[in-house]
Formats: C-alpha cells, sequence, structure tokens
C-alpha cells in the first residue's frame, strides 16, 4: 500500500509503521517526502541503537537523509526537535517540552505537516512550519497546567495558529 502512495508522485508525510515498513522492506521514498522519526524510529531506519541515535541527534538527523533522493526532510523528533535535509540539519526547535512526549502528539505533528503540504507550502517550509506550530501548541497547553493529551494540542494549535 505504501508503495502505491510512494509511486503517486505526491508529498509524502511518513510516520509510526509507515516508517517501520519502510526500515523492514527498505522502500524507496519519492521525493519531497518527509519523515517524522522519533529517536527509537530513527535507530531502525539507520540500523542503530536509540542510545546511538541521541548521542549525536544533529549526526543522526542529518544521515537520515544522506543519500536519498533530493528533498527528503526528516524530522528527528525529541527534545530540540531537528530537521533536517539533503545530508544537513537545516533548523532546530526549541520550543515545547516534556509533555508533549505522549501518545497521539506525533500524530497531531503529522497531520500538521501533512495539511500544509496540501496547502501548498515546499516540504522543508512545511516540516519547520508544522514543528515550530506544534512546539508553540505543545507549550500553549501546558500552561494551562496538568496532564498533556493530544486532543490538547489540537485546542492550543486554534489559539496559536
Amino acid at each position: 500500500m505504501l508503495g502505491s502512495v510512494a509511486d503517486a508522485g505526491k508529498p509524502l508525510v511518513v510516520d509510526a509503521d509507515g516508517l517501520n515498513l519502510v526500515a523492514d522492506t527498505g522502500l524507496g521514498l519519492p521525493p519531497s517526502t518527509i519523515i517524522t522519526p522519533h529517536p527509537g524510529e530513527a535507530g531502525r531506519l539507520l540500523g542503530e541503537s536509540t542510545a546511538t541515535i541521541q548521542s549525536n541527534r544533529p549526526q543522526a538527523a542529518a544521515r537520515l537523509t544522506r543519500g536519498t533522493p533530493l528533498g527528503i526532510t526528516a524530522v528527528l523528533k525529541g527534545a530540540g526537535t531537528l530537521v533536517a535535509q539533503e545530508g544537513a540539519v537545516e533548523s532546530v526547535c526549541l520550543a515545547g517540552n516534556p509533555g508533549m512526549a505522549t501518545a497521539g502528539s506525533g500524530d497531531v505533528l503529522t497531520g500538521i505537516i501533512a495539511a500544509l503540504l496540501a496547502r501548498g507550502m515546499e516540504s522543508l517550509a512545511a516540516a519547520e512550519l508544522g514543528v515550530w506550530l506544534h512546539a508553540r501548541a505543545g507549550d500553549e497547553a501546558r500552561a494551562g497546567g496538568g496532564s498533556l493529551i493530544a486532543g490538547d494540542l489540537i485546542e492550543a494549535l486554534r489559539l496559536t495558529a
């Protein structure tokens, strides 16, 4: 199924089990694809441990895009989310907070980025703006106190955007 989608020639955001499928099958991704791995998924894609990824996050983010078709963008999630393209880190997002490491938060990020792509943004710009909007929504949601769930990010996004 992912192969058919990849062959459609449209911008693509790949997260979660899609990343596992890429790691397991070696499926090539088309240009303009954005991948959004957390450190464990990045480790699977690169054949390394999560600890190795975490020990040098900028290098890992850059390597996720090295040797890939022009335009593949990687968003390495975590504290100081990194956006890389063409073998180099393009940006670091310092906004956000540890409360965002919750089920569904990455799905919200993927949805934001996909919506920006659907509006015609280029991959790198969509990834960078999506990461920032997601992080700011997380900070806004956390300011209310208490625990943070994915739905809180969506509600805060309305206030942030």
